[in-house]
This record gives structure tokens, sequence and C-alpha cells, in this order.
């Protein structure tokens, strides 16, 4: 399975884990958390990117608590539309990309965002596009939170549903060596969840 397949993969996903999957469940202890740190440690001006928004879950919640600079991207472009339904008003108000990352970072400015965060999406990228992390920390002005598994060994691969690969990677060491201070972490039912800063 190479980078294009992966990115299909998502692109056409239906049933578990899928759009509808998540517009059923709505904002969680997650999106709580997220809220909470990025009210903390930008404020509620900064402007937010979420990758791999989904359905915009956790930016509904972000909506909420009073952000009003929000923008998402994802490959599957029924999760926008399935976005458009559940969150009317953070559709109109939010930009919303239905792009891969890896397309969707190369058109973005430096520092374009002060707070970049993603919710086990990173953990798909395949490896022959790692490249997009020096995107992801190349556009993030100031903050960048990482949501995902680190359940197995660094370097190993998992799959969910036996067709999408789950890559194990340290967190930590991607984003350290880009530029940023991890100033938080803490582990939760199956993802850690890592804070970092701009040095």
């Amino acid at each position: 399975m190479d980078s294009h397949d992966v990115r299909d993969e998502w692109a056409e996903r239906s049933g578990e884990y899928s759009p509808t999957y998540y517009a059923h469940y709505g904002p969680d202890e997650t999106s709580e958390l997220l809220r909470s740190r990025l009210e903390e440690r930008v404020g509620r001006e900064a402007s937010v990117l979420e990758v791999g928004c989904s359905v915009g879950r956790h930016l509904a919640e972000l909506a909420d608590g009073g952000f009003s600079d929000l923008t998402g991207v994802d490959v599957n472009a029924d999760a926008l539309d399935a976005l458009a339904e559940t969150y009317p008003e953070l559709a109109e108000t939010g930009t919303f990309h239905a792009a891969a990352i890896e397309e969707y970072v190369e058109t973005v400015d430096d520092g374009a965002f002060d707070a970049v965060f993603s919710v086990e999406t990173l953990q798909h990228i395949h490896p022959d596009v790692e490249w997009v992390f020096d995107d992801l920390a190349r556009i993030t002005g100031d903050l960048l939170i990482t949501v995902e598994n680190e359940s197995g060994e660094h370097g190993e691969v998992n799959y969910v549903d036996e067709d999408v690969p789950l890559y194990y990677r340290d967190w930590n060491r991607v984003f350290t060596e880009r530029g940023f201070e991890e100033v938080e972490s803490s582990v939760q039912k199956r993802d850690t969840v890592r804070v970092f800063r701009r040095e």
C-alpha cells in the first residue's frame, strides 16, 4: 500500500470511522481538552487549523467556545458535506478544504496559523510523504498539538479493519527536530496528547 492508496481509503471511507460515524458522536472529551489547551496557550483570537477535520466536531467545540478564525482540511469531500449539515454555522463561518494534507500544506504560507492540531490523523501519513511534517511545522506560527495513537513500537505499522495503515511514530522527536519544544504530554484512553511550542 502506497501513499495514494492510503489517501483513497480515507477519501472513500464509509461505515465505522467515516464522516457520518463521527457526526453521530459529536464533540467529546478530546474536543474539550483541545479547547482548554488552545484557550490557555493561544487564546480565542488565534487562527487555528485542524488537519483531518472530518465532520468538524472538534472545531465545532472551539466555535462554541468563542474561537472564530477556524480552518479545516480533510481528504474526504463527503466529510465536509456532513459538516455543513451537522454544523451549519461552523460551515458558514469557517474555511474548509477538501484535499489531502500533503496537497493542502504546500499552498499555505509560513506561519499562516497560530495553532495547528490533529486528532488521529498524522498516524495515517504514509512514510513516503513524511515531508508533510516539515510543512506542518513551517505553517505553524506558535502552537502544535498532536492527539495520536502511540500504543505500538515506533516504526511499526498496524491496520484499521485490515485495510488502513496506522504508523506508530515518536511524535516528540518528529516535532522537536523541526524547531518545537514539547511543553505538555498526557496519555488518554487510547491516544497521547502532545503540546508543542515553537522554540
